[in-house]
């Protein structure tokens, strides 16, 4: 099954609360939540990985 990746974005003035990213196997295996921007607002430092 493909990795899945749920990200919080905690950026104050930023809409999104969360989101999901689905991604196939060619993915490299050190990809990390740095890896990403929040689709809403842009920012990357405002990221965080939740763990389920």
């Amino acid at each position: 099954m493909p990795a899945t990746l749920e990200v919080a974005c905690e950026n104050d003035d930023c809409e999104l609360d969360m989101f999901e990213l689905h991604y196939t196997y060619e993915m490299p295996d050190d990809v990390t939540v740095s890896d990403f921007q929040c689709p809403y607002c842009g920012e990357t430092e405002s990221l965080r990985e939740i763990d389920v």
